[in-house]
């Protein structure tokens, strides 16, 4: 009639589900090792690329070539600007602080404006990378074009002819003297 079964012992599953049940695990677990049927952007991986946006009332310059947009952190890719604290002089030679200068000069370029940017990677500290622009304006290589960050060597060719022409005018960082920011940084 009743058959008696101990409480801390689960019932034992019908004899004839065990072997097709245990076939399909198997089934899933070789599929799941070899990645076949799986989506490219599974377990974690990040779009290619990603547009990221901020009201003016969300953005922040946290440094001449990093915002916040929101509660993100951005570093503008394809530019190094000075480090807050760094020194340089100017044409007479008077000593200031260009990190601090180099972030007035983004400040002045997102001037209150919304922005919107094409994130492409991250750097080493996790921080997204892209390219911005506040009402029209290019951010990047604005920064360049006014002297108050540097372009890196091995990226694109036409960031290194505005720096040039930045250099040729004396703008910015180039009016006076001052060391490269990743130069700066591995001294202090």
């Amino acid at each position: 009639m009743f058959r008696r079964r101990r409480i801390f012992r689960p019932a034992p599953a019908p004899r004839r589900l065990r072997a097709p049940l245990m076939a399909l695990a198997g089934i899933l677990i070789v599929a799941g090792l070899s990645g076949i049927g799986l989506p490219p952007d599974l377990m974690g991986s990040a779009p290619r690329e990603q547009d990221w946006s901020a009201l003016a009332a969300e953005v922040r310059v946290v440094d001449g070539d990093t915002l916040r947009l929101g509660d993100r952190t951005l570093r503008l890719s394809g530019i190094d600007a000075p480090e807050r604290g760094q020194s340089c002089s100017d044409a007479a030679g008077r000593w200031f602080d260009c990190g601090a200068a180099a972030a007035e000069a983004l400040s002045r370029l997102v001037n209150g404006r919304s922005v919107l940017c094409r994130v492409h990677g991250r750097d080493r500290y996790g921080r997204g990378l892209g390219r911005c622009s506040a009402g029209g304006a290019e951010l990047n290589s604005g920064l360049v074009t006014a002297g108050w960050a540097l372009a890196y060597e091995d990226d694109d060719a036409g960031m290194l002819l505005v720096e040039t022409e930045a250099r040729l005018a004396g703008r910015g960082l180039w009016a006076g003297s001052f060391t490269r920011p990743d130069a700066w940084r591995r001294r202090n």
